[in-house]
């Protein structure tokens, strides 16, 4: 299955959609397991050590220490790993709107981690955009 590549449909049909949970980003040495209670969202092993991105009821059960308490809004469009310009617009706009963003891209969907105080700020915006398109 192919993504979409043009920008305009993308930004047309991306659909935001705000997850529920408050996620936090955690790390833990590279040579450390991943605890068995939690469940990452996502994990992305660096030099320095192994981010987790938990729900942060996983992360204070287990005691882990975490920033950016954020909210997930999935951008429903299944856009192209190589699409070019879609995130750059997106985050253009909320950063217009004073909103820090995280993007991760997977296979089918981009997703937007956005401070939790400024999730639902963040969708106006979003809905704002493919709303004129």
């Amino acid at each position: 299955m192919i993504g979409e590549h043009d920008l305009e449909a993308l930004l047309k049909y991306m659909m935001p959609e705000l997850r529920p949970g408050t996620f936090v980003f955690c790390t833990i040495p590279t040579n450390e397991s991943i605890p068995s209670e939690v469940n990452p969202l996502a994990t992305f092993r660096e030099q320095e050590g192994t981010t987790l991105v938990i729900l942060r009821e996983e992360a204070d059960r287990v005691g882990l220490r975490y920033a950016f308490a954020s909210r997930l809004i999935t951008l429903t469009v299944h856009s192209a790993l190589d699409a070019v310009g879609f995130l750059a617009a997106i985050t253009a706009h909320l950063a217009e709107a004073g909103i820090s963003v995280n993007a991760v891209s997977a296979f089918y969907h981009d997703h937007l981690f956005v401070p939790a105080d400024r999730a639902d700020e963040a969708i106006a915006v979003l809905q704002a955009i493919y709303a004129t398109k």
